[in-house]
């Protein structure tokens, strides 16, 4: 089975701020499917001030399969806390079906670090690609 890897924004944003980035591994691992949201992408792009970060970041988003913004359906929410900026993330790792939801994000999703919410393993990119080696 291929994972289906759903990058947050804060995903996008560092491998876009540096050339070497090392969350960039990411786009280079075999057998995978890269996942994101326009609203992951247009957050990513919002908070990069430089034109050549903007240039790396449309260069990274190609292969990616992109969902549109979609929020998670009341249904799931109330055994999850996250703030309402989030809740369009995990949606998007829903309807994009994705098996990961990669992201840094450790003051909303690090509660949720190695587990599942609603059959998507949440994971630290760091820990993904360990994983995969």
């Amino acid at each position: 089975m291929v994972d289906r890897l759903f990058l947050d924004a804060n995903i996008l944003f560092s491998a876009s701020y540096r050339e070497d980035a090392g969350v960039a591994d990411l786009w280079i691992i075999d057998d995978v499917t890269l996942l994101s949201s326009a609203y992951a992408i247009e957050e990513a792009k919002r908070n990069l001030g430089e034109q050549q970060q903007r240039k790396r970041l449309e260069r990274l988003i190609q292969p990616l399969h992109v969902v549109h913004a979609v929020t998670a359906p009341r249904a799931i929410r109330r055994d999850v806390e996250l703030p309402e900026k989030d809740w369009p993330i995990l949606g998007g790792a829903i309807a994009a079906e994705a098996t990961h939801l990669i992201t840094g994000d450790l003051k909303h999703f690090g509660r949720y670090f190695g587990k599942q919410i609603h059959g998507i393993l949440v994971l630290p990119p760091p820990e993904y690609v360990r994983a995969r080696r």
